[in-house]
């Protein structure tokens, strides 16, 4: 037979066994994936009863190893190599899983922009103490360059623009992922996967980690729901009788307080749990809401997120109404925000945040310019001789810099104090370990659990002595001054809320925290009300007099009926109502449309200015006596 005859069946002898090797890899890349994961949607026998589940969930990272191909030529380096950059990422959502109670979601990763913002210091806490992952991690490296290095390429350097063509593709398809392209929500959506999106946690186990990011990713990340001016209007149109009263409700005369915040890390009360019921690891808190405003905090997060529950309530506005606002330091684009910052500006009040932590982290400084701060002190500003407990700085250190910012005259003052000696991971020795070690746990919980639990509550009772020390040291002082205090978000301690349960039965994501709001210097009478972070500016302002806020006035009118609907991410959803939920979805127009700076024509204004005098204690009524709380 002639040379050239037998070039086509050359031809294919060579290509089909190379064509099915990379369909060997690839089959075996999907059901290493669906092992990897497993969730129950995207486990290997799924392939023969619903098998896009997993090809779905192991698309994006075939499409890596091909275009990793395109690059090497070689094929089980590039299949490999896709598989432990894949493999990193369930790394990573079992640490979060673990220390945190929620799996990976897209705008976690903004988080790699803030690591050299302070923010390795936190996140580095979270990493295996074990030498075992690591080592791991480097033999699978060390695999990969010696697959890099032994090798064949499984096709020439030039193949005439084919080589080329297909990385193109790849890429492309890769790239178009990443961005959300609609065209792949034909793949990733509801209908056919599995998207629970108050559950991110069920969405994982049946649609598998890969597919749940690219579902939440083409779901949330289109931006924000366009608001219903009309259905706004009417709202405020409702309301705008009793707006009008309550905004010209006169108050006190006199000078205004002073203010201080304490949002409080990782804050709640542990009776709350089985096994604690007739505990008392918070003494001063009980003792000071028998005096003032108090009761259980909804709040939009658990186990980490500060900002969600600080945005809510610097700003007023409920992250429930922005889906796309996972992070919103990081994600806010706006020059100036409305917000609680801003009106007490108005009011003459000097402003300053105050945070033993990195002020880039989470974006604080751009976002605390947004937000109107006059000046935020961060850690470096903090004296050298501030103390440590555990891994971060001591409440105590805290408690001290706030009575140094403290003037004795001028402008009345708000500080907003954020915490951080209670933040996790709860595996780092305290200052006092036999302080930690006496500190009984409920029955079952053991070993590292048990470490944990001592370590968070150890930081807890610090946080509640400095809550009485704050307060009877500012009734000491001649100017008057109130003081707010909550808990940001329940701490990650999911293995013990497992064990141990919740007294209420319900779900740790469903748990609520707590806030007080109290007047040192005049004590006031028990008032008990549950509320949510959005709600507490309106409360606060309405305590101190400040009434002509039109936002503020409406969110204490609507709020009792909105309140428990704040809940974190992945929580059960909450009955509804008709009523509720028409009352909702008006609630939600009127709070994007203050976020657009396009709500201000539609609110009702005073006829005249409110008086602003001192202190209107619409809360905590004053009670006889006019000894400080101590």
């Amino acid at each position: 037979m002639p040379l050239n005859s037998a070039h086509p069946l050359a031809h294919w002898r060579v290509v089909v066994p190379r064509v099915g090797l990379l369909l060997l890899l690839a089959l075996a890349f999907v059901l290493l994936t669906g092992l990897l994961d497993g969730g129950i949607g995207v486990t290997p026998l799924r392939l023969f009863d619903q098998a896009r589940y997993p090809l779905a969930n192991a698309w994006p990272g075939l499409l890596l190893a091909g275009l990793l191909l395109a690059i090497s030529r070689r094929a089980l380096l590039s299949f490999a190599l896709a598989f432990l950059l894949q493999g990193l990422l369930y790394a990573v959502n079992v640490l979060k899983v673990a220390n945190l109670g929620t799996p990976l979601l897209p705008d976690d990763f903004r988080i790699v922009g803030q690591l050299h913002k302070g923010g390795m210091h936190i996140l580095s806490g979270y990493l295996p103490h074990s030498p075992w992952p690591y080592l791991g991690l480097l033999a699978a490296v060390a695999l990969i360059v010696a697959a890099w290095r032994l090798e064949p390429p499984l096709f020439a350097r030039r193949t005439r623009g084919a080589r080329l063509l297909g990385g193109s593709v790849q890429a492309l398809a890769l790239a178009s992922m990443l961005v959300g392209l609609p065209a792949w929500a034909k793949v990733y959506n509801a209908k056919t996967l599995w998207l629970e999106p108050w559950s991110t946690i069920s969405t994982t186990t049946h649609s598998g980690l890969v597919s749940a990011l690219m579902l939440f990713h083409l779901e949330y990340g289109k931006g924000e729901h366009k608001p219903d001016r009309a259905e706004a209007a009417r709202l405020i149109e409702q309301s705008t009788p009793a707006l009008l009263q309550s905004m010209q409700a006169p108050g006190a005369a006199g000078e205004l307080p002073d203010i201080v915040v304490v949002q409080s890390e990782s804050f709640f009360d542990p009776s709350i749990m089985r096994g604690y019921e007739h505990s008392n690891f918070a003494p001063n808190l009980r003792r000071l809401a028998a005096h003032g405003s108090s009761g259980k905090l909804h709040v939009p997060t658990f186990g980490g997120g500060t900002i969600r529950t600080e945005f809510e309530f610097l700003t007023g506005l409920s992250l429930r109404y922005f889906d796309n606002l996972q992070f919103p330091y990081l994600q806010m684009s706006h020059k100036a925000l409305p917000g609680l910052v801003r009106t007490l500006s108005r009011h003459g009040y000097s402003t300053l945040a105050l945070h033993g932590n990195d002020p880039a982290f989470w974006n604080r400084t751009a976002a605390f310019k947004a937000i109107g701060f006059d000046r935020f002190v961060s850690q470096s500003s903090f004296p050298p001789i501030a103390a440590n407990d555990g891994k971060y700085m001591a409440d105590s250190a805290m408690t001290d810099e706030i009575m140094t910012q403290l003037k004795d005259d001028g402008p009345p003052q708000f500080i907003f104090a954020i915490s951080i000696e209670a933040h996790g991971p709860y595996d780092v020795e305290p200052a006092r370990i036999a302080e930690r070690d006496a500190i009984p746990v409920p029955e079952g919980i053991e070993g590292r659990d048990k470490l944990e639990l001592q370590t968070y509550l150890y930081h807890l009772k610090h946080a509640d002595a400095e809550l009485g020390r704050l307060v009877k040291l500012l009734a000491q002082r001649q100017r008057p001054s109130v003081v707010l205090f909550y808990g940001d978000h329940l701490p990650a301690l999911s293995n013990s809320y497992q064990i141990a349960g919740f007294v209420d039965g319900g779900d740790m994501l469903g748990q609520a925290g707590v806030w007080l709001l109290v007047d040192p210097k005049h004590p006031g009478k028990r008032r008990t009300t549950d509320t949510a972070s959005w709600l507490l500016p309106g409360k606060l302002l309405a305590h101190v007099g400040i009434h002509d806020d039109p936002y503020f006035a409406l969110t204490e009118l609507v709020g009792p009926q909105l309140a428990a609907l704040t809940e974190a991410s992945g929580a059960p959803p909450l009955a509804e109502g008709d009523a509720q939920q028409q009352l909702d979805q008006a609630m939600a127009s009127i709070d994007q449309l203050r976020m657009k700076d396009k709500l201000d024509s539609l609110l009702p204004r005073p006829a005249a200015p409110a008086a602003t005098g001192a202190l209107a204690h619409g809360d905590a009524a004053p009670g006889p006596s006019s000894a400080a709380v101590r």
